[in-house]
């Protein structure tokens, strides 16, 4: 089978696309024929070497896929040959067959296509995990979203609003504001024109935020720490920014805020019941009209690199995808 290689750590333009064994199928397992791959700004710090996990060369990379079942393993009972399906297999994606377990793969809407499902795992998921689980967001509360026009920011502003948040959308320049405004934000803020604290302040009469979702870091998260009201929450999604902030306890201390970490993959080895849980409440807001993937590129799986480079060079808004079939 095709497959893209990370044979050495180092940018995008280091992979290649080289002939693979196809992976061998074993009990609880289910082996996929992929028809499209999600790219994620993890997979750019994963074949870095930068990412919490650091498979040994060489690897295929992809943490997303949509696509159909082809075989089943032995004990798998709620998939069978010919269903449509998505599935986050951590690492793999980039191929033309990946096998993964059968408890993380699940059966698509009929009126999903592969593109959009292969973008929906990890983006939708962290969205809404940290926002039901770790956030515990409630209807009539303000939510600040940053890089509100990324691949997770963009399922936050939908989720935040799903869940009956006013949400806040923040993002640099006009055009990715515009996208975040589609997916329902009720204001918005550049953050390369405006000051975010000043801009907070005035759009919530003072008060702040109750929930900030970050996936920057840097400023951005320097600057909504201080935009919180009292008793409210910053979730830390990573650090597209680049810079791991530092939190001053003393704001934290003062004001009552919670600080909470949320790295999604992490459920799928302590709670993966949760997963199942999440995904079956996603797809019924994707039927019911409230949730509208945007996928801003659709590329080839032999342009990798450029794809990955869109992401860090953050000329995508929404989600990228590689089609493979």
């Amino acid at each position: 089978m095709r497959a893209v290689l990370c044979q050495e750590l180092g940018g995008p333009e280091k992979l290649v696309v080289a002939e693979v064994p196809s992976p061998s199928l074993g009990d609880g397992a289910v082996r996929i024929e992929i028809h499209a791959a999600g790219v994620n700004f993890a997979d750019t710090l994963l074949i870095a070497g930068q990412y919490q996990d650091r498979p040994p060369l060489p690897f295929i990379p992809g943490m997303e896929v949509g696509g159909v079942v082809r075989e089943v393993g032995a004990g798998v009972g709620h998939l069978k040959p010919g269903d449509r399906v998505l599935a986050s297999v951590g690492r793999g994606g980039y191929a033309e067959e990946v096998v993964a377990e059968a408890e993380i793969v699940h059966r698509i809407p009929d009126a999903m296509d592969f593109a959009t499902a292969a973008g929906f795992p990890v983006a939708y998921s962290t969205s809404h995990g940290a926002f039901d689980w770790r956030a515990r967001l409630q209807p009539g509360e303000t939510v600040l979203v940053l890089g509100a026009s990324g691949g997770v920011g963009l399922t936050a502003v939908e989720i935040a609003k799903a869940m009956g948040a006013s949400v806040i959308a923040a993002a640099g320049g006009a055009e990715k504001l515009a996208v975040a405004q589609r997916a329902g934000a009720d204001h918005l803020i550049d953050y390369t024109r405006e000051d975010l604290r000043e801009r907070i302040k005035t759009l919530t009469g003072g008060r702040g935020v109750d929930v900030v979702y970050d996936p920057v870091g840097g400023d951005a998260f320097d600057q909504s720490l201080r935009s919180i009201a009292w008793e409210g929450r910053i979730i830390v999604i990573g650090f597209a920014g680049g810079r791991v902030p530092q939190i001053p306890a003393n704001i934290v201390l003062v004001k009552n805020i919670d600080v909470i970490g949320f790295f999604w993959g992490s459920y799928r080895r302590h709670k993966p019941q949760l997963m199942t849980q999440s995904f079956q409440q996603l797809f019924r807001w994707f039927e019911q009209g409230k949730l509208k993937p945007h996928i801003s590129h659709r590329l080839p799986l032999a342009q990798v690199a450029d794809a990955l480079a869109l992401l860090k060079t953050r000329k995508s808004t929404g989600k990228v995808v590689l089609t493979v079939r």
